[in-house]
């Protein structure tokens, strides 16, 4: 069931809310940059996403294909959202960070997980391992 949620970072500088199905699944994955972070996620459409306020706060990282922005919060250094454009995900798209929702930890305890191989270039599988993501 779609439900919007609010969401920030550590300090509160970075504010959103985004229209989330958490049933329809959310995501981790051990390429280089989700498994330093040990990110949990879901991806929204962008229409699904609104920054309420900190965007003079936020930084921006990329890396390899420069076809994502990871967004994080200047001051605490939360890793809060990403958007990009990837054809084979829909095109252009947000991912929010499950980690900053301002949300019951029972929905999100609830929540099935896609475990995906970004590290084998293989986003469509589960890598080998994942107990550690």
């Amino acid at each position: 069931m779609l439900k919007t949620y609010q969401g920030s970072c550590h300090c509160g500088a970075v504010r959103y809310e985004a229209d989330i199905d958490l049933e329809e699944g959310t995501g981790r994955c051990n390429c280089s940059v989700c498994a330093k972070r040990r990110f949990w996620g879901t991806t929204v459409r962008p229409e699904q996403f609104r920054l309420l306020d900190g965007e003079q706060d936020l930084g921006d990282y990329q890396f390899n294909t420069n076809s994502v922005h990871h967004r994080f919060c200047r001051t605490c250094g939360t890793p809060t959202f990403g958007h990009g454009f990837i054809e084979e995900v829909g095109g252009a798209f947000y991912s929010v960070s499950l980690a900053t929702l301002d949300a019951p930890e029972s929905e999100l305890a609830e929540a099935p997980i896609k475990y995906m191989d970004g590290a084998n270039n293989n986003w469509w599988s589960p890598p080998a391992e994942v107990r550690h993501l």
